[in-house]
């Protein structure tokens, strides 16, 4: 069964992270998220960027504009990055949690997330880790990051 460990970050937090200060201020927590799934073997950079060059395009198509942006950093594409894109919008760890979980309500209509995972119980994370991705980072862009390692 999946679990998530709250901690809060300490002053040098990310310090090591190099997307920090750049796509989003240092994190002031973070968590660590047991998947309840696996990678699949042939989950590779190709791949995670091909699932958020996608989201992407859906989002950009939508008669609105996004409310926040998606995109994958690492040297394998491995760290997804989540950016508010409006003032006063994902500035709490609760906004985050709830991107998160609106996100697993979208992953969950799709044949990929049915044919690989127990759709009750999975959530995007375990999505994510499917799919490769080590870390996800929500922020508002502005002051408050939130990351999460997925184990």
């Amino acid at each position: 069964m999946a679990a998530a460990t709250l901690l809060v970050a300490s002053a040098g937090a990310g310090a090591q992270d190099r997307h920090a200060g750049y796509y989003y201020p240092p994190p002031r927590t973070t968590e660590i998220y047991s998947a309840r799934v696996t990678p699949l073997p042939e989950s590779d950079r190709a791949r995670r960027i091909g699932f958020v060059t996608g989201l992407t395009k859906v989002m950009l198509g939508a008669n609105y504009a996004p409310a926040y942006a998606i995109f994958a950093k690492g040297e394998e594409a491995e760290k997804l990055i989540v950016v508010g894109l409006r003032d006063g919008e994902l500035n709490t760890i609760y906004r985050a949690r709830a991107v998160l979980a609106m996100l697993t309500a979208v992953a969950r209509l799709t044949p990929f997330f049915r044919d690989n995972v127990d759709i009750e119980q999975a959530t995007f994370l375990d999505l994510l880790r499917l799919l490769g991705f080590q870390q996800v980072t929500v922020s508002d862009g502005a002051s408050f990051a939130h990351q999460i390692a997925i184990e």
